[in-house]
């Protein structure tokens, strides 16, 4: 009996030293590998994805991440508009793709082309909720044309209090799976600091969308600026924020932050799950467009966070509906809530350590995860 096989396209070779990213797309190959699947990574890189990292640094990271989980066999990246090939060569890949069962197309990061053509199930996977919707609606934009089926992580879209658009589209919602199999639970760390990674503003600008602007992390980030001093706690924060934001640098410094390079707290998939682990909880800042929408998002990064037994308080963005809050998230509103929630995490950390990976393995071990997303696409 022939074996299922699954593309994922997906970005890991433009953006090295950025392993919670990494991360996002190793879980999926991963998780399927576990499943008996066949799988195969597609990245792109085009001279404009490089940022200040040259083609040769993103293809040795990309090489070295897959060697270390044994799947160097298993990926293709294509460079200058697929003029070359790094990896399977493009025969190769356009075979794999035909007899794949379904391309997953992260961001529709594939762009329209022969080897997108050839899949014979495209799957638009959304993992930044909001953004494509609101651009598709204001006619700037169209990342769904193409594909077949329509998922997100935005687990409310549809819902009367969300404000996400679904464009006429049918949309299956799923969490983001984690291979908890290299996602062991670490002793408690009740005197660690209270951590959090990401950037500060990302690749998408605000959105103006029906008399509202939905914006970044920033303009969340800066209401919570002073919870270290106003919970006496160490916080750190790996973040990604170009030094000439000298303004909300020093606003972060003078709450208490404690600013990490994020190039070292997440140089590989190892430096990224010793950052977590040498935490004793998440403090979760969400973007604005996924609170303002109530687009009912969770990080893949806040996951992780519980399947290493590090509790979580993570802002509202309408998850309750779908993760019930309690022992291993708490969740928060506005800066008196996260005061409060941070009081309580502290007062009874050992239960919430343990519970933070209960809530892993209960509602987003990929075991669970991806076979019921499976059903939903029915498969």
């Amino acid at each position: 009996m022939r074996r299922r096989a699954i593309v994922i396209a997906g970005s890991i070779a433009q953006k090295p030293r950025e392993a919670g990213h990494t991360w996002a797309f190793l879980q999926y190959l991963l998780g399927f590998v576990q499943l008996g699947w066949d799988v195969l990574l597609l990245d792109r890189l085009e001279p404009e994805m490089r940022r200040d990292a040259g083609a040769s640094e993103g293809l040795a990271y990309l090489q070295t991440v897959l060697q270390q989980f044994n799947l160097e066999k298993n990926f293709s990246v294509i460079c200058d508009g697929g003029r070359r090939f790094v990896g399977l060569d493009r025969q190769t890949v356009l075979d794999r793709v035909k007899n794949a069962d379904l391309l997953l197309n992260f961001n529709g990061f594939l762009p329209e082309g022969e080897i997108r053509a050839a899949s014979r199930r495209r799957v638009y996977i959304d993992i930044d909720p909001g953004f494509a919707q609101m651009w598709k609606e204001l006619g700037l934009h169209d990342a769904f044309s193409g594909h077949d089926d329509f998922v997100t992580i935005g687990l409310n879209i549809g819902d009367s209090d969300c404000h996400i658009p679904t464009c006429g589209l049918n949309w299956i919602t799923t969490v983001q799976p984690i291979a908890l199999k290299y996602w062991p639970a670490h002793p408690s760390l009740p005197d660690g600091p209270i951590t959090t990674i990401g950037a500060w503003r990302g690749p998408n600008g605000p959105v103006d969308f029906r008399g509202k602007r939905y914006g970044l992390r920033v303009h969340e980030f800066r209401r919570f600026a002073d919870i270290p001093l106003r919970t006496g706690k160490m916080f750190s924060v790996a973040l990604d924020i170009d030094p000439s934001e000298t303004a909300d640098i020093d606003l972060l410094k003078r709450g208490g932050w404690t600013l990490i390079d994020p190039r070292e707290a997440a140089a590989d998939p190892d430096a990224y799950q010793k950052f977590i682990a040498d935490s004793a909880a998440e403090f979760m800042m969400a973007k604005n467009m996924y609170v303002q929408s109530r687009s009912g998002w969770i990080s893949d990064r806040s996951i992780c966070y519980l399947a290493s037994g590090r509790p979580v308080a993570a802002q509202d963005t309408g998850i309750e509906k779908h993760v019930p809050p309690g022992k291993g998230m708490l969740l928060f509103s506005n800066p008196d809530e996260a005061v409060e929630r941070i009081k309580e995490l502290t007062a009874d950390y050992a239960a919430h350590a343990c519970g933070a990976r209960r809530l892993a393995e209960e509602y987003f071990s990929a075991d669970r995860v991806l076979p019921e997303l499976l059903s939903k696409l029915n498969l």
